[in-house]
């Protein structure tokens, strides 16, 4: 928690969480209901489990995945995807960075019959886009120091099309792409603070 009196603290004071600002569309803090939902006429309130071996829902993610620590990706798994199901991807977002929402991870083009990534590691048949870091890969946690902890959303999307987007263009149109797109969501929540 900042110090009373200090830069922080005031910040922190001056700008709650529920009125930082969200892109347009992106009010919720996750992807459809509780954990993701299906969505384009599937069952309303299922959702694909997502999951890490590293670390619980909403609890701290492990500085080894962090940018203070080794910078590398988190294991993930995932439960069974719709049938329909053409490619999977992948995004992890802060949004409770001080600029606004954050993106740590975007990786597209995931078979829709992988259940898992290990650490570290992307199919080298995957896209991975540019993240605010400014770098085509995983970047992991690195709030400012002081502040409460911040959320990292990882969703998981299971699209029933494949995003054929070219690699030149806005991550805003590749996020509203997956949610046009999305059969079915998964969530998982870590923080982190230093």
């Amino acid at each position: 928690m900042p110090t009373p009196g200090s830069h922080s603290h005031d910040v922190r004071g001056t700008r709650p969480r529920d009125s930082r600002s969200a892109p347009p569309g992106a009010r919720s803090d996750r992807a459809s209901g509780p954990y993701g939902e299906r969505t384009a006429g599937g069952d309303p309130g299922a959702v694909i489990e997502l999951r890490s071996p590293a670390f619980s829902d909403q609890t701290r993610i492990p500085v080894r995945y962090s940018r203070l620590g080794d910078n590398v990706s988190p294991p993930l798994e995932w439960g069974d995807v719709p049938e329909a199901t053409a490619e999977l991807a992948l995004l992890c977002e802060d949004p409770d960075a001080p600029s606004g929402t954050f993106l740590h991870w975007l990786v597209t083009g995931l078979p829709p019959h992988v259940r898992s990534l290990r650490e570290g590691v992307t199919p080298p048949d995957a896209t991975s886009w540019a993240n605010d870091f400014g770098e085509p890969a995983y970047g992991g946690p690195q709030p400012p120091v002081g502040d409460d902890a911040h959320r990292y959303f990882f969703r998981l999307f299971a699209l029933g099309s494949p995003l054929d987007i070219p690699p030149d263009a806005r991550v805003d149109s590749v996020r509203r792409r997956l949610r046009e797109e999305a059969l079915a969501t998964g969530t998982l929540v870590g923080l982190f603070a230093r």
